[in-house]
C-alpha cells in the first residue's frame, strides 16, 4: 500500500494529461488477476483514479453528505453512522472559484471515449452552453458551484436543480440468459459460488436497453406534458400515451413512483421552476452506477460478490425498485481493497438516436485542491465508457426526472469536449 500512495501522484498527473489504466483494484486476488472477463479489466474505481483506501472513504462520505444535502426531506443526520463519522471528519472539499460569463472555455483533452478538463473549465463551458433560463445565459451562482463541488453526483445536481430522487429507474436484465448461464457454466478457477452467480446476473444486465427504456418512457411523458397545465390532465395525457404505445406503465398503482414522479420533483413546485404547471416542464435522464450487495443483514458474500436478486426490474416495465439503495459500497473481499459507493452521469434530454453518440457527463471526486485528493476534473464520456463502469458497480439504473423548460442544463445535441 506504501508503494501505492508514493505512486499516486504520479498516476494523477499521468491520467490528467489523456490516459487511463484499468487495473483489477488496489490488491487484485488471483482470480481477479487472471480474469479474462470485461468485468475484471475495467478495474476498480480507486486504482483508476490513483486513489488511497482514505481517499475512498472520504469521497464515500461526500457522495452520501450531497445526497443528504441536497434532498430536503433527509438531513445530514440521517447519514450511516460510518459516513457521518467521515462526512465531519475530512471534509476538505473547496467551492470551486466564480468564472467570468463571457470567459469562452478552452478545449478538453479528448482520450478513449472520453473528454476531461478541469472543473472551472467546465464552469466556463456550462455558462456558455447548458445555463441558459428563458434564453438568458447565467453566471454559475456560489450555490451552484458548491453542488458541484461534490464531484459526479455535483455534475448531476448542478444541471437537475434541487437534488432529485432515484426513485424512477428503469433497467433491463435477460432473465432467460441469466438461467441459462447459471446452468451451463461453471465458476471460473478461484472463483467462489458467490462470485459466479454475482458476475452471471452482472452479465445478464444490458445498459444500453436499459438506457433505451428510460428513453422511451421520457418521450411519452413529454407527449403528454404538452399543453397540461395541471397534475390531472397531465395523468390523463400520460394514461392516453401509454395506451397507445401498448406500455405495460399503465397499469401501474395510481399511487406508484411513476404517475407520482412529476409531483415529487422539487422544481415542479417552485416559483422559479414549473409552480405547479406541467407544461413548463420536461423530462430528462442521468444515470446511476452503484453495487447491489446493500443488505447489512444479508449474506456477507452478497455484500463482497453481489445480490443477484437484487435491483432487478420489473419485466413488463423495466421499473427498478430503489427503496432499498442506502447508497452502501461493495465489502471488501481482500486486504487492501476499498469501493466507491456511487457514480452518477448526466444526460439531459439530448435527442441523438444513436446511444454510442450520446454524451454523459460526470467527475472523478470532489474538489479539494488543498487536500489529498486534489483539484476536481469533469468527464465527458461517449456512452461505450459511461457503461463500462468500474468493478466497484454492478448496476446502473437510468433515472428520470423533470426539469423546467426553460432550463438549457440539457441541450438536444452535446458535443464532446469543446468547441
Amino acid at each position: 500500500m506504501s508503494i501505492f500512495v508514493y505512486q499516486r501522484r504520479r498516476f494523477l498527473a499521468f491520467a490528467s494529461v489523456g490516459a487511463v489504466i484499468y487495473t483489477a483494484g488496489f490488491m487484485p486476488s488471483v482470480s481477479q488477476a487472471a480474469s479474462s472477463s470485461d468485468w475484471a479489466k475495467k478495474g476498480s474505481y480507486a486504482a483508476t483514479h490513483g486513489l488511497t483506501a482514505d481517499d475512498v472513504r472520504n469521497i464515500n462520505a461526500l457522495n452520501e453528505g450531497a445526497l443528504a444535502l441536497g434532498q430536503p426531506d433527509k438531513a445530514p443526520a440521517g447519514l450511516l453512522p460510518s459516513a457521518g463519522a467521515f462526512f465531519r471528519a475530512s471534509d476538505d472539499r473547496e467551492t470551486p472559484s466564480a468564472e467570468p460569463l463571457d470567459r469562452m472555455p478552452d478545449a478538453y483533452r479528448a482520450y478513449g471515449g472520453r473528454a476531461s478538463t478541469v472543473v472551472n473549465n467546465y464552469i466556463r463551458k456550462w455558462q456558455q452552453v447548458y445555463s441558459e433560463r428563458d434564453g438568458k445565459k447565467q453566471q454559475m451562482t456560489e450555490e451552484q458551484r458548491e453542488k458541484l463541488s461534490y464531484g459526479c453526483v455535483g455534475v448531476t445536481w448542478v444541471n437537475s436543480g434541487p437534488y432529485p430522487t432515484n426513485k424512477l429507474a428503469f433497467a433491463s436484465f435477460d432473465e432467460n440468459k441469466y438461467k441459462n448461464d447459471l446452468k451451463n457454466a461453471r465458476p471460473r478457477s478461484d472463483e467462489t459460488q458467490a462470485e459466479f452467480e454475482g458476475r452471471i446476473a452482472k452479465d445478464s444486465f444490458d445498459e444500453r436497453k436499459g438506457f433505451q427504456r428510460a428513453r422511451d418512457v421520457a418521450a411519452l411523458m413529454n407527449k403528454a406534458l404538452e399543453n397540461a397545465h395541471d397534475e390531472g390532465t397531465y395523468i390523463d395525457n400520460l394514461k392516453t400515451e401509454l395506451t397507445n404505445s401498448n406500455d405495460a406503465l399503465l397499469y401501474e398503482d395510481s399511487r406508484s413512483n411513476f404517475y407520482s414522479a412529476l409531483r415529487n420533483t422539487p422544481s415542479f413546485k417552485e416559483r422559479d421552476g414549473g409552480n405547479y404547471d406541467p407544461a413548463k416542464m420536461k423530462a430528462v435522464i442521468y444515470s446511476k452506477h452503484f453495487w447491489s450487495g446493500q443488505d447489512q443483514w444479508g449474506s456477507s458474500d452478497k455484500r463482497k460478490y453481489g445480490d443477484p436478486d437484487a435491483f432487478r426490474p420489473a419485466p413488463s416495465t423495466g421499473l427498478v425498485d430503489m427503496s432499498k439503495d442506502r447508497n452502501i459500497p461493495r465489502s471488501p473481499a481482500n486486504p487492501g481493497e476499498g469501493w466507491v459507493n456511487f457514480d452518477y452521469g448526466w444526460f439531459g434530454a439530448q435527442t441523438e438516436a444513436d446511444a454510442d453518440k450520446t454524451i454523459w457527463t460526470h467527475g472523478n471526486h470532489y474538489h479539494a485542491p488543498n487536500g489529498d485528493l486534489g483539484p476536481m476534473h469533469v468527464y465527458e464520456s461517449k456512452f461505450r465508457n459511461w457503461s463500462a463502469g468500474y468493478e466497484d458497480f454492478d448496476r446502473g439504473a437510468y433515472v428520470i426526472t423533470f426539469i423546467p423548460k426553460s432550463w438549457n442544463t440539457a441541450p438536444a445535441k452535446v458535443k464532446q469536449g469543446w468547441p
